[in-house]
């Protein structure tokens, strides 16, 4: 992943000319945010720049970019402000995030709800859906309905996450459903907005839209895979926090659907407490030796598999080549 490290850019472009076109109109982009963030009052805007100034990869908006050069007009305003609108409902989501989670830390600075509190945070992310809001009617009526049903299933794979399965209800298809429109939805519409104003034809647009919605909720389904295999030291997380935050992730929930009576210490581990150290190690063990995690790494292979095939209506070339290249980088990430 040199090349993408070199060009400062969170996707794998090898393309020196593709690379550098991107960190250009990235960094547009970045001035952009800024200036859509402003509030009249200095207070609102520091809290709306308050993440925005912490950094991040800004996939979202580097995804638009990318997508945009399966059209004729990359360069476009329109794909700048489009932009813009993934990147601010996906910081907006955050500071709701950090709500909701009580985190103390995001992007490693303090997070708005610690900084301030809950109810400015939690504001502030109104403010920054509003925002958002203003800049998609720039976009036309069609961006404005595209906006409102990716918002829609957001906030629904948000109110999922909350809540346990319904009776009859698979566990496992409850939290794909949760992925989907939590992380998948709003990806996909980068995608879709990168490929829409640009000039990309309707095919183009529908595939590289779902392709997006296949990838982003493929990069949460390794991120869980990463929280039970990977050592502190190699991907910077601390193995095992959702696993002792009773979170749901993918190979648990592969695990725990296992009728193996071999698996019986392991379940009765899962279905317990496991703030406690001793047990927390013990099941983080177990579920690293478990044929769940082989089974949970194919699934995400297959899934991005899936998303390259789509990608067959864009010529050869390094465009293709980076989403190809992204999608695999997901599937066996280890950071």
């Amino acid at each position: 992943m040199s090349s993408q490290d070199a060009a400062g850019l969170a996707l794998p472009v090898t393309d020196p000319s593709l690379a550098a076109r991107l960190h250009e109109r990235l960094a547009v982009v970045e001035t952009a945010l800024h200036g859509h963030v402003q509030s009249r009052f200095p207070y609102v805007t520091e809290a709306a720049r308050h993440l925005i100034d912490a950094g991040g990869k800004r996939f979202r908006p580097l995804l638009v970019l990318l997508a945009a050069e399966a059209g004729d007009r990359p360069d476009a305003d329109e794909v700048v402000t489009a932009a813009c609108v993934v990147e601010i409902t996906h910081l907006g989501s955050l500071y709701h995030d950090d709500v909701m989670d009580e985190a103390a830390l995001r992007r490693g600075a303090d997070s708005a709800n610690a900084r301030w509190d809950n109810h400015v945070a939690i504001l502030t992310g109104d403010f920054l859906f509003a925002k958002s809001s203003e800049l998609t009617a720039r976009l036309g009526d069609d961006a404005v309905r595209i906006q409102a049903e990716t918002f829609t299933r957001l906030v629904e794979g948000q109110i999922l996450e909350t809540v346990e399965p319904g009776p009859g209800n698979d566990p496992l298809e409850h939290y794909l459903e949760v992925v989907a429109g939590k992380t998948g939805s709003l990806i996909a519409t980068s995608a879709r907005y990168g490929a829409r104003f640009s000039g990309a034809g309707p095919e183009v647009e529908e595939a590289l839209a779902a392709y997006g919605e296949i990838v982003g909720s493929a990069f949460q389904l390794s991120d869980d895979i990463l929280d039970i295999a990977s050592e502190s030291a190699e991907s910077g997380k601390t193995p095992g926090t959702d696993l002792r935050e009773g979170v749901p992730t993918l190979p648990v929930l592969m695990a725990r659907a296992s009728a193996d009576p071999g698996d019986a210490r392991l379940l009765e581990l899962l279905a317990s407490d496991l703030s406690d150290d001793a047990r927390h190690a013990e099941a983080l063990d177990l579920l690293r030796k478990h044929p769940a995690m082989d089974e949970a790494r194919a699934y995400v292979v297959a899934r991005a598999d899936e998303a390259k095939a789509l990608l067959a209506v864009l010529p050869d070339g390094p465009v293709r080549s980076a989403l190809e290249a992204f999608a695999d980088a997901v599937a066996v990430r280890s950071a």
